[in-house]
């Protein structure tokens, strides 16, 4: 069975900033997985690395979710 590639193709530090973009990703039909370091979300801690948050994509799918969260990011400059 072959491994899935996964691409991180945004961070944040913290849970919410995360959700925001999985859920703009998932919403245009692609799959997200949220990466993070468990130890920092039961306990609340965002300091050195614990509150990471890492959105990853399969590879193969990383240019379009890097180029729906570049229109996003044109969107909320005008």
């Amino acid at each position: 069975m072959a491994q899935l590639k996964l691409v991180t193709v945004y961070e944040s530090q913290g849970m919410l900033g995360a959700q925001v973009v999985k859920g703009k990703l998932e919403s245009a039909g692609l799959p997200v997985l949220l990466k993070y370091e468990s130890y920092g979300q039961v306990l609340g801690l965002t300091v050195d690395g614990l509150g990471l948050v890492e959105v990853q994509v399969p590879a193969e799918l990383a240019e379009d979710a890097l180029a729906l969260l570049d229109d996003e990011n044109e969107d909320e400059e005008l």
